[in-house]
């Protein structure tokens, strides 16, 4: 199998470099001063054995490879915000034999959140979920770093719509040969949906900064108790925290040193113009409007971390007594 990895970010080019190396073919989709700097000089993957360079084919989009290959998989890394016109230009992507990418390639959704499988299935026949446990840092163009040990990162995969096949146990073998751990799960958007639990704090990281903090944690707790009220209401069952533990407990271990911005930090420190808080915390507020649940927190969040994306602001601009407050507004009025 060909891995196309359609988003070389943080999360696409530790997979797509850790695949590289286990002697998966490898092609690597990105735009601007990022695919300028892989072309020239390589990716730049810094992981827990060291630094490497990986000089891989790399691509802006789909005319640049021609006909698609057959035994083609595309994983879908970009966030979500920029999803639909990364899968529209893919899916109508020429498959070699007949058809398109939409009708006969599989995509795997390595992505935060829960809306990029369902993007994904109102174009493409085969979506994979791949629920993402890998901290990583993209910062420099043709640089990321991902530091974690004795495991890069671990990535459960499974069929979107439930269940699992042998394609799936086929890619997980693959990822576990490149230093992952790879668990076919069978209801993967259950696992998606307790990571997306662990995400709503990305926009407090981002607009008051990555240094712990007991006031985050008390204001990322009020957003995570919203949404677990959201998904008593809508019906929606998650991995449990035990699970999630005894999945990942002493398998991926970041280093000691200062406190490092998660993606929506990396975001905005990079200056792209947006975040994906319209479907982390956005999700919240989705599913709470859906069912009648007051998502005060959660849309406080999102709203700020939004305008910092938009006005160009530093991440960690604002303090935690203003966001908080601002937060207490909103539930007041709720």
């Amino acid at each position: 199998m060909r891995y196309i990895i359609i988003g070389a970010g943080a999360i696409g080019a530790t997979i797509g470099g850790r695949l590289a190396e286990s002697g998966s073919e490898v092609v690597l989709v990105a735009r601007g001063a990022h695919a300028q700097a892989l072309r020239a000089d390589g990716l730049r993957l810094t992981t827990a054995d060291g630094e490497r360079v990986h000089r891989l084919p790399v691509a802006e989009g789909p005319a640049e490879l021609g006909e698609l290959r057959p035994d083609d998989v595309l994983v879908l890394a970009v966030k979500t915000q920029d999803a639909v016109a990364a899968l529209d230009a893919w899916g109508d992507a020429e498959v070699a034999g007949g058809g398109t990418a939409a009708q006969r390639l599989p995509v795997l959704c390595a992505q935060n959140g829960v809306e990029g499988e369902r993007l994904a299935l109102r174009r493409f026949a085969r979506v994979y979920g791949v629920c993402v446990w890998l901290p990583a840092t993209f910062l420099e163009p043709g640089a990321v770093s991902a530091l974690c040990a004795p495991l890069t990162g671990i990535l459960h995969v499974g069929l979107a719509a439930g269940g699992a096949d042998a394609r799936a146990r086929r890619i997980a073998a693959d990822l576990e040969k490149s230093g992952f751990g790879a668990p076919v799960a069978e209801d993967v958007m259950r696992w998606k949906y307790a990571k997306l639990l662990g995400n709503l704090g990305n926009a407090i990281q981002a607009t008051t900064g990555p240094d712990p903090d007991p006031a985050k944690a008390a204001l990322r707790l009020r957003a995570v108790r919203e949404a677990k009220a959201v998904f008593e209401a809508a019906g929606i069952v998650c991995a449990s925290e035990a699970e999630q533990a005894a999945a990942r407990g002493g398998k991926v271990e970041q280093p000691a040193g200062p406190a490092r911005g998660g993606s929506s930090w990396q975001s905005l420190a990079r200056g792209t113009g947006s975040v994906e808080a319209d479907y982390l915390n956005g999700e919240i507020v989705l599913l709470g409007r859906l069912h009648g649940v007051a998502t005060p927190v959660n849309d406080t969040l999102r709203r700020a971390v939004n305008i910092f994306a938009r006005e160009g602001l530093p991440p960690g601009a604002m303090s935690i007594e203003d966001l908080t407050a601002l937060a207490d507004e909103a539930e007041a009025r709720a």
